[in-house]
């Protein structure tokens, strides 16, 4: 019931939003000429028709093939429908106030503004004002699909720790998370990306999961782009929630048998792209008879009933003695506080993804807001909490919508030092 309800008052915002739309380009368009006005307002009703009939059909078979153009639609449906929304927050309030002020005046039997008994006119200065406004938001989701989606950023991240051994002081570690290869049309912006991860001259890659959006084949394309990903030591990689298909109907395709399978073939993926996945694993790196370790679990989420797939106590078990210092690969960043934190306080830094900073939100120097903060405690970043580190890796695809702003796809390169 709660559910129905739910949707009903959704179906209704959406309704009144697109009909303030609509009224915020009649009054818009007040002064032009009647036909003008008329054609435009059949327009505005049949390119909503179309963007939303477009739009739910993309959504409904969304797993069905072509995903990245399909994604495409989808964001035009949420990028007006975020427009309007803006238009109905300006114009709702004021029409609140109109019907205020008409029902006074005719309990009263004071004239309106007008002079007569009819209702009050909406002002057309805050019509033009609230289609501009909303024109912000609307313009910045359109440019995070044009560039920001595949604008790559490297971020430069030095960290220090009085039990990192000598020899690897300066050690150079780059993460990249979260590549969902199922949404790209092309495999242009990952030979990009992967150019620019070339130029870093790591010492070692991560990977900290969602290779996929929902089944292996997706990344098999980019397997020869991803295989030319350079790194002085053996690449290392994790799975992550969209990496078990566990949001794909495998009823009418084999079921549980065809699920297991399809994980086999991602794990096989992972191979061939040269990457060690660690599944509750632990890889050492040694240097001059050094060493540190890199723990690496299956998924582990606390929020929003994630799957918790990951075993920590086994990969921790499997450290070394002589392996005083620890990186743990973990996707989710909920696994932090849940578990890291209170019961492994000898893991020293954990490396995440899974947020995508929510592939939108203000991100500059003294100010970062994404609404997946009020769903993630730690979202996007790094974060300490006595001597152990958390960053989470906003991500280097996209995933529903094909675009970002604010936080834009990074390549996280870490300089480890011996404070």
């Amino acid at each position: 019931m709660f559910r129905s309800l739910t949707g009903i008052l959704f179906l209704l915002l959406f309704l009144l939003a697109e009909w303030y739309g609509f009224q915020a380009v009649r009054m818009a368009l007040h002064s032009a000429a009647p036909v003008a006005r008329k054609t435009a307002g059949y327009l505005y009703w049949l390119i909503t028709i179309l963007v939303w009939g477009l739009g739910m059909w993309s959504l409904a078979t969304r797993g069905q093939g072509h995903a990245p153009y399909k994604a495409y639609m989808t964001s035009v449906l949420l990028s007006l429908l975020l427009f309007k929304l803006v238009v109905l927050l300006f114009l709702f309030p004021e029409d609140l106030v109109r019907g205020v002020r008409w029902v006074v005046s005719r309990v009263s039997g004071t004239p309106t503004a007008t002079g007569t008994g009819r209702a009050i006119p909406r002002s057309e200065f805050l019509s033009k004002l609230a289609l501009v406004v909303a024109a912000v938001p609307f313009l910045s989701l359109i440019w995070g699909v044009v560039k920001g989606g595949t604008d790559y950023q490297v971020k430069r991240v030095t960290l220090r720790f009085p039990n990192l051994p000598a020899s690897f002081d300066g050690f150079k570690l780059l993460q990249i998370s979260d590549l969902h290869t199922g949404s790209f049309a092309s495999t242009e912006p990952l030979q990009r990306a992967v150019a620019l991860i070339n130029q870093q001259n790591a010492d070692l890659v991560v990977m900290t999961g969602d290779l996929v959006n929902n089944i292996a084949t997706e990344v098999e394309d980019h397997i020869p782009t991803l295989a030319q990903i350079q790194s002085k030591l053996p690449k290392l990689s994790i799975l992550g929630n969209h990496d078990y298909a566990d949001y794909v109907d495998w009823t009418e395709q084999g079921g549980i048998e065809a699920k297991r399978a399809n994980l086999e073939r991602l794990k096989r993926n992972h191979a061939q792209i040269g990457w060690k996945l660690l599944l509750d694993e632990t890889h050492h790196l040694e240097r001059n008879g050094e060493k540190i370790a890199i723990l690496g679990i299956q998924n582990w989420g606390a929020a929003m009933r994630f799957p918790k797939y990951g075993n920590l106590a086994k990969a921790h078990a499997a450290v070394e003695p002589d392996a005083p210092f620890k990186i743990l690969l973990s996707h989710d960043p909920s696994h932090w506080d849940a578990q890291v934190r209170p019961e492994f306080p000898d893991i020293d830094l954990m490396l995440a993804g899974h947020t995508h900073g929510m592939q939108f939100g203000i991100n500059l120097p003294f100010l970062k807001w994404s609404p997946v903060q009020y769903v993630y405690k730690q979202w996007a970043g790094l974060y300490q909490q006595g001597k152990q580190y958390l960053y989470v890796n906003t991500g280097l695809g996209f995933l529903g919508y094909p675009g970002r702003v604010g936080f834009l796809p990074e390549i996280t390169v870490f300089e480890l030092r011996r404070a």
